[in-house]
């Protein structure tokens, strides 16, 4: 990772992807860091769950994620982009396509 995570950054399932969270908090002390998943509620991520951080963002080893979370991020932004192919797109970068 090129940077820390902070509160505030957005987080994605794959780069270039549309941001799926939001960090709303981090633990140092607990190794975790809580995210905001836009419809989907607070969940609380060890950092081994974090691919990369770069360029502000916290982009997330979906692999890695337990799978109340990876249910959560399949459908953030279902209320505002009524395009029922939106996810991540490809499983090899850490798409959560249905």
């Amino acid at each position: 990772m090129t940077e820390r995570i902070e509160a505030g950054q957005l987080v994605f399932v794959a780069d270039g992807e549309i941001g799926v969270a939001g960090v709303r908090e981090v633990r140092p002390h607990e190794d975790t860091f809580v995210i905001n998943v836009q419809n989907g509620g607070d969940f609380v991520l060890p950092m081994s769950a974090v691919k990369d951080v770069h360029s502000g963002k916290v982009i997330l080893a979906v692999d890695k994620l337990p799978e109340d979370v990876r249910e959560a991020l399949r459908h953030p932004h279902a209320a505002e982009i009524h395009n029922p192919s939106y996810a991540a797109t490809d499983p090899e970068e850490g798409a959560l396509k249905d």
